[in-house]
């Protein structure tokens, strides 16, 4: 079947890079796998047979239709006929926290499908194929001028690492750009509150969009918060932070700290309005 463009579709044909990218999974046979995005199952062959539950998800209906063909009758292949955003992980799997995901994700959806899947419960360990340029934001140091939200999204709650970069030319079609296989560990326990990642997402989001400004300017001027320049000084005595820097300078551990003290400075704030 001929590749989707409108679904960003590139089937990688290489073996040798398929049978690596399984591998990387580190599966056994009672392992439960989701697998994002089958395809024509490139990577589904490797992987049906040698697991105890195989979930594949694919949007694409002929696709969906012809790898229901294949595995029918098969109790340890589930075909899912869908789009990941809307499958919960707990419609996968019982225990979704033991749960292993790959998959060779459309890269005009990358964002979106990672941050679902690192909703708790989140899986035990993620190997995807992503667009290049979209790892290197996700693994970029503080101080680099492609490190932001995505970048402090994913590392404060998981453990990623680059394992392979893919070269255009081992896909059908070729697609533009380069890709890189990450791993992905999200950490557990977990080390932030629901609460404490939701007031971090709170602080990416208005620290990044205006990410050439002072952290001290943003946090005056933004939206997202009611500070003033006594709040600013307040926040810059408890946290040691110089705030004349700009957001890409402070590390995710930094972010989560600035978020905390934001948190506990605006409740002392509305306690003194209560008293």
């Amino acid at each position: 079947m001929p590749a989707k463009r409108s679904l960003g579709q590139n089937f990688l044909v290489n073996s040798n890079l398929q049978r690596k990218i399984v591998d990387a999974l580190g599966t056994g046979p009672e392992d439960e796998v989701l697998e994002i995005g089958p395809g024509h199952g490139e990577l589904t062959q490797h992987l049906a047979g040698s697991v105890r539950r195989l979930t594949l998800v694919e949007l694409d209906d002929q696709l969906a239709g012809a790898l229901a063909e294949r595995y029918h009758g098969r109790e340890d292949v589930v075909v899912l006929h869908g789009d990941i955003l809307d499958i919960p992980l707990a419609a996968v799997s019982a225990k979704p926290q033991r749960l292993k995901v790959l998959g060779n994700i459309p890269y005009n959806r990358t964002t979106p499908i990672l941050f679902k899947l690192l909703e708790r419960s989140r899986p035990a360990e993620i190997v995807v194929m992503v667009q290049r340029e979209v790892a290197d934001r996700i693994l970029s140091p503080p101080g680099c001028r492609t490190y932001g939200a995505l970048s402090v999204g994913l590392r404060s709650v998981a453990r990623v690492e680059r394992l392979l970069n893919i070269p255009r030319g081992a896909f059908r079609p070729a697609p533009t750009v380069d890709s890189t296989v990450i791993r992905i560990r999200p950490y557990e326990p977990a080390p932030l509150t629901p609460a404490e990642e939701h007031d971090l997402r709170r602080l990416t989001r208005a620290a990044f969009r205006l990410r050439r400004k002072q952290l001290q300017k943003i946090l005056r001027s933004s939206g997202e918060y009611e500070l003033d320049a006594d709040d600013v000084e307040a926040l810059a005595r408890e946290t040691g932070f110089n705030l004349s820097q700009r957001p890409e300078q402070l590390s995710p551990e930094e972010l989560i700290q600035l978020a905390r003290a934001i948190t506990r400075h605006e409740a002392r704030k509305r306690e003194l309005r209560k008293a």
